[in-house]
């Protein structure tokens, strides 16, 4: 601000000397136009000095220029320093808000049926039954002749509260599915379901699967007298078949029947398979 109280009180001397030499000369030139205010806030009390002693022709002297100066450089700091405490104002009146703590979450007890009731509601990747084996497995002290006990259970509280799902017994395991009831609904968000028809050479397949699970296709393939690779991996694909592979070297694949294939057939395990004589398979 000194610098800049400086370097103006210089111009208006400079100013001031053409000034009084242009008074003296008393020259026929016309009068150079008064310069347009830029702010009537800010020249205010410069222009009441100006015309303070009209009759005189003399503007302010550089003195008093400069204590007008001075005086606006002054208010301004203090307009700038009211901003200043203005906007601290305003912070300190946010952060005295009461912050708002999220409600809790009330916990859900941990039991076999809420175990039970969310492994059904995950399922299985490939969408398969979940076996009662399989589920015991993962409860304490629960074995698997209860897990049917739990699915009754369970079934019964969607009845009384009216839910549109229910678990189902499929072969060995259960899935947890709409009631047929609601299948229209399911429909138009996901399209009908396609029916497709499996060839007399894949049911030939299946059986032999079925039979002897864990048969090679090198086994299939004897016993059918033809090449399966390209019906195995279509039956593999549609997840009525599944691969292992031996620890033998070099490692085989084996086929064996899915949980999808008993609920397709009505069974809950392969023992309940019709027993009959040795199959003739034809060409």
């Amino acid at each position: 601000n000194e610098w800049q109280l400086h370097l103006l009180t210089s111009d208006l001397a400079i100013y001031s000397g053409c000034m009084a030499d242009v008074h003296k000369s008393n020259s026929d030139e016309p009068e150079l136009p008064e310069l347009e205010p830029v702010d009537d806030d800010s020249t205010g009390d410069l222009q009441s000095h100006a015309e303070s002693d009209p009759g005189t022709g003399r503007g302010p002297s550089l003195d008093e220029l400069s204590g007008i100066y001075a005086a606006l450089i002054k208010r301004d700091d203090d307009s700038s320093e009211a901003s200043e405490n203005e906007s601290s104002a305003e912070s300190e009146d946010f952060s005295d808000e009461e912050v708002v703590e999220p409600e809790p979450v009330p916990s859900v007890e941990v039991t076999p049926l809420s175990i039970l009731e969310a492994m059904l509601f995950v399922g299985n990747p490939e969408n398969e039954p979940l076996g009662a084996k399989q589920v015991a497995a993962l409860l304490r002290g629960v074995s698997p002749r209860e897990i049917d006990k739990l699915v009754k259970e369970l079934n019964e509280r969607y009845d009384n509260r009216g839910c549109p799902y229910q678990v189902d017994s499929v072969g060995a395991g259960y899935l947890m599915r709409l009631r047929p009831e609601f299948s229209q609904f399911r429909e138009k968000f996901y399209g009908r379901i396609r029916e497709a028809r499996l060839s007399q050479q894949a049911i030939d397949v299946l059986a032999i699967v079925a039979y002897r699970p864990g048969a090679t296709r090198v086994e299939i393939d004897d016993l059918r007298g033809r090449n399966s690779s390209s019906i195995l991996s279509q039956l593999v694909r549609r997840r009525l078949l599944r691969v292992e592979r031996t620890g033998e070297k070099p490692r085989k694949p084996c086929y064996f029947p899915t949980e999808r294939f008993l609920g397709l057939f009505g069974l809950d395990q392969l023992d309940e398979l019709p027993q009959s004589q040795e199959l003739e398979y034809e060409d």
